[in-house]
């Protein structure tokens, strides 16, 4: 980063509870985190899911105006990216899902445009969450994939409270110490 520059955050909420467990550890991520951040609640944003009318195989951006443009506005000059989410059937949430299912530009820029995609690179982190029966491999597969399709080329280990059901995540002391790491890790 240059001079007087400030760094810039994007967090991708897949919560729906505004007070939960996950968002404790956002709260915590974000009270450590220098520069500017910009959260992005997949439950209350004003963002549709890709719909596949391939309007981005022929043209740059996405067809579906939205707060959607807000965020590849941001995207494309931020220095980290966050994702965050509760951990359902083994898988990040449907919404946080629908929402990076707009990304998808970005892979048709490459893949069918045959265009340089114009994201700055950055840093990347994974928070988890959960309580219950399920396995958290596949989520964090699919948050790295989405996390890489976004330029992070460098992803913090994965942070994960999944006893929920048993312990608060905030009280989670492995779960609050890696938040702590992250925030080390994208404000360098």
């Amino acid at each position: 980063m240059s001079p007087g520059e400030k760094r810039k955050t994007l967090i991708l909420n897949g919560s729906p509870r505004a007070a939960g467990d996950t968002m404790s550890l956002v709260n915590l991520l974000t009270a450590g985190l220098e520069g500017e951040y910009r959260l992005v609640n997949a439950y209350s944003a004003d963002i549709s899911p890709c719909v596949d009318c391939r309007y981005c195989r022929r043209e740059p951006g996405c067809a579906i105006r939205d707060e959607m443009q807000e965020v590849y506005e941001y995207i494309e000059s931020c220095d980290n990216v966050v994702i965050a989410s509760p951990v359902y059937f083994s898988e990040l949430t449907g919404k946080l899902l629908g929402l990076a299912s707009r990304f998808q530009t970005y892979y048709c820029a490459k893949r069918f445009r045959h265009e340089e995609v114009k994201i700055k690179e950055k840093r990347g982190a994974v928070i988890l969450v959960g309580g219950g029966d399920g396995k958290i491999d596949r989520a964090y597969e699919t948050a790295r994939t989405i996390l890489r399709h976004v330029n992070c080329r460098d992803i913090h280990e994965l942070v994960y409270s999944h006893s929920t059901n048993k312990i608060p995540a905030i009280d989670d002391r492995r779960a609050v110490s890696g938040v702590k790491d992250i925030i080390k890790f994208l404000n360098e």
